[in-house]
């Protein structure tokens, strides 16, 4: 027989907030779907692994589900689905809906780009007899974590003649993978003095790409050559060709599943694929909406939201101005009326090192999808500061249809800081909040999600686009 809960415990559950474990607030149905839906997500990870691969790998996939190229000369009625592609590195899917859209439309923004490395213009190099790449890395990363693992070439090259070449070394069962080396313990007596931050320095990034020569003794760098020849065999590239090229070093792990129970993923690339996925699923899931809804996958996040396919550019007002032309409306007037859901993630609270999170206003795993109200860095700088109107919109249809949620924050007040989406689409005109997912090892090679928080993710932006 139940223990009959006191007066002050029936007043606390009434008043009290306190987030709760997704396992005791489900059915175990929910945690079957949540199993069930990072399936397909495992797979997408281990498919794209670039912004290219992501947007290729979507649009593929929109195409299936019926989506053609937006036409901003044709007529569309509510149900239909466009996409447009900004690039190969930036994809908007849109379904229409059933309101006017002058009343607004409903988005979900996420980015498709990961911490990483790239080639340098003129990466290839000999040094007492190996080939090697210089990198620059992208985002940030903890420069120490990049040595000594597996890694993956991908990436474009385009040459003088326009032709297009597609590259994707390291993935597939037999192919060779890359490494940077590091010292060995017994060596590194000075390495161990520097700092953690320049454990490993940025110039010391370099990949090792081989160490067989050329079998000729008339000339130098016959290391370098052999791989020369062995590319141009492979793509018909010159040494020229990797200045116009876009080639990044990620690393060759497989997602997989973490701990006795299955309950997490870990794998490269959550931040943000683990939004990304979630948010065109839910586009995907939709028949004819109430809104117009919208979800961006966006490049450039990790650097700032710079350049034409980041969200300090245009493409997405431009998308916004056309579609909303299409239907004799001003665009502008209709992001005045819109709504945005920047799904991007929370950083996770770690029991390891707990000294650099607020608990109380921390993200946790499997606790539900976070609302993070605002990112920046220390007071706020950078930030877009969702209103209190937004919050608890966002709140009550998460509420009502019993999507598990959370408070997040972005580490403890002086030690917080990062995204850039939100900010950039408040200067739209646009109502945001950052609603995504919370990833332990956030920026390393290997982060970890759980599967719950990846289901609740899905069915927020699902119900967000679902809204009356």
């Amino acid at each position: 027989m139940a223990k009959e809960k006191s007066a002050a415990e029936k007043l606390a559950e009434k008043l009290c907030y306190e987030p709760e474990h997704i396992s005791k607030a489900s059915d175990e149905s929910e945690i079957e779907k949540a199993d069930k839906f990072c399936e397909g997500y495992i797979d997408f990870l281990n498919t794209a692994k670039t912004e290219r691969e992501v947007s290729a790998l979507i649009k593929e996939e929109a195409i299936k589900r019926g989506y053609t190229e937006f036409d901003k000369t044709k007529v569309y009625k509510p149900g239909d689905r466009v996409y447009r592609v900004n690039r190969e590195k930036a994809i908007i899917l849109c379904v229409f809906g059933k309101k006017d859209i002058r009343e607004g439309i409903k988005l979900a923004i996420a980015h498709i780009d990961s911490p990483r490395l790239d080639l340098k213009p003129n990466p290839l190099y000999e040094s007492d007899d190996m080939a090697l790449f210089k990198t620059h890395y992208y985002g940030g990363i903890k420069k120490y974590q990049w040595t000594a693992i597996p890694l993956s070439l991908h990436g474009v090259i385009i040459k003088a003649n326009g032709e297009k070449v597609t590259v994707n070394i390291g993935e597939d069962d037999g192919d060779p993978k890359f490494v940077i080396t590091d010292l060995l313990p017994h060596l590194g007596a000075e390495q161990g003095k520097r700092p953690l931050s320049n454990g490993i320095k940025g110039e010391e990034l370099n990949i090792v790409v081989g160490s067989r020569p050329f079998k000729d003794d008339k000339a130098s760098n016959l290391v370098k050559l052999n791989i020369l020849k062995l590319l141009n065999e492979k793509y018909g590239i010159i040494e020229k060709d990797f200045l116009s090229a876009e080639l990044e070093i990620v690393p060759a792990f497989k997602a997989c599943d973490i701990g006795l129970d299955r309950s997490m993923i870990g794998a490269y690339g959550h931040d943000d694929r683990v939004c990304a996925y979630p948010a065109a699923q839910a586009n995907f899931s939709l028949e004819k909406p109430e809104f117009t809804s919208v979800s961006v996958l966006t490049d450039k996040e990790e650097i700032g939201s710079v350049g034409n396919t980041g969200l300090d550019s245009a493409y997405v007002p431009n998308f916004i101005h056309d579609i909303s032309e299409v239907f004799g409306a001003n665009g502008r007037d209709v992001m005045s009326k819109s709504e945005c859901l920047s799904a991007d993630v929370n950083a996770a609270f770690d029991p390891t090192f707990p000294e650099v999170m607020e608990k109380r206003n921390a993200s946790y795993l499997n606790k539900g999808v976070v609302i993070t109200k605002y990112t920046g860095a220390r007071g706020k700088s950078g930030s877009s500061d969702a209103s209190a109107e937004f919050m608890g919109k966002v709140r009550g249809f998460l509420e009502k249809n019993k999507v598990i949620w959370q408070i997040g924050e972005l580490g403890a007040v002086d030690a917080g800081g990062g995204g850039t989406v939100a900010l950039y689409v408040a200067g739209l005109d646009i109502d945001v909040v950052d609603v995504g997912v919370p990833v332990l090892s956030m920026h390393s090679p290997f982060e970890v999600v759980a599967k719950s928080d990846v289901y609740m993710a899905y069915r927020a932006f699902y119900e967000f686009f679902s809204l009356k």
